[in-house]
């Protein structure tokens, strides 16, 4: 009876080690995207319904730089394809940024001074108009990103990981580190100023209309990494298809639980719904909840705390005189 228990004891870690290893994938995939909100609703006060098709055009630009024309990889014979794939990946990043610069430009410019929600509307046009270019250009088939990555598995014993996570998780360190040393630099204290009152910024010389394309570059950037991510092995082994776009509003729950106008409250909320919806998978099996109950625990999360702070757990509270 002893090894049994024991067995059973090893079989109970081990699912917790994978319940955890998946909160760290998705979670690091959660904080990206909530990374990419809140900086664009910091910097210019808008909530971007247009980040899921952000993040669908940055993934298509990638499969489309690395296995549809193979750049630079075409140019350059003999190269190794890890190296012509991180190029083709750095090349999709800019185009991706570049992207988020022009459409700031071309719609949201011009509804400065405008009602929020006039201007989320103007987002959510945007929206619908990108997923409809990049939908044309992905076809009925998905678009293979031609990671190195594969399906490739680490083994460590007590828990196994596909490589694409280990990746993904240690990339969205540094995305965070990166983000964290920009707000301490000349641009991002600018940003931070604007973040805090658009007008005495502008009366302090800071060129508020760079600050905003700035923001929606970095939000660009930030929303083709995670896109990177959902659109290879495990999440979508086949790339980037016509439902890329949806898997944003998974994220929508990060910054509101964290807070819309705090990156760290987005960084720990995208852990922390994705540790929920990954618990809720492994351990609420129950036929009564429906097999996708853990889609649906994020929204749960987030009535929970709205319910205790309505502006987030490192949300900034408003105060309103009446």
């Amino acid at each position: 009876m002893i090894p049994t228990v024991v067995l059973a004891q090893a079989g109970a870690t081990n699912d917790f080690a994978e319940m955890v290893a998946e909160g760290l994938s998705l979670g690091s995939i959660y904080a990206l995207l909530g990374m990419g909100l809140v900086i664009i609703f910091k910097a210019t006060r808008v909530l971007n319904f247009a980040h899921g098709a952000l993040t669908a055009a940055g993934a298509y630009l990638i499969a489309a730089f690395a296995s549809i024309y193979d750049i630079p990889g075409r140019w350059i014979p003999g190269v190794a394809p890890w190296f012509s794939w991180t190029l083709s990946v750095i090349l999709a990043l800019i185009a991706a940024a570049f992207l988020g610069v022009l459409l700031e430009r071309a719609f949201i410019r011009p509804m400065v001074g405008e009602e929020m929600f006039a201007v989320a509307l103007v987002t959510l046009g945007v929206d619908i108009m990108l997923r409809g270019i990049t939908n044309d250009f992905i076809g009925t088939d998905p678009r293979p990103l031609g990671d190195p990555f594969g399906t490739q598995i680490l083994d460590l014993g007590w828990v196994t990981v596909a490589y694409s996570e280990v990746a993904q998780f240690f990339t969205a360190v540094v995305l965070v580190a990166g983000v964290a040393l920009f707000f301490r630099s000349r641009t991002g204290i600018a940003m931070r100023a604007t973040a805090f009152d658009q007008e005495a910024a502008r009366a302090q010389g800071i060129n508020v209309g760079r600050i905003f394309s700035i923001a929606w570059a970095i939000g660009a950037v930030l929303a083709t990494v995670a896109g990177l991510f959902i659109s290879i092995f495990p999440r979508r082994s086949a790339g980037v298809d016509t439902s890329t776009a949806f898997f944003v509003f998974r994220a929508f729950p990060v910054v509101i639980v964290g807070g819309l106008d705090s990156v760290v409250g987005a960084i720990l909320g995208g852990f922390m719904i994705g540790f929920a919806e990954s618990a809720a998978v492994s351990y609420l099996q129950f036929d009564f909840l429906g097999a996708g109950f853990g889609g649906i625990v994020p929204y749960i999360v987030m009535l929970i705390v709205l319910i205790v702070r309505p502006y987030g757990i490192f949300g900034t509270e408003e105060i309103r005189r009446v």
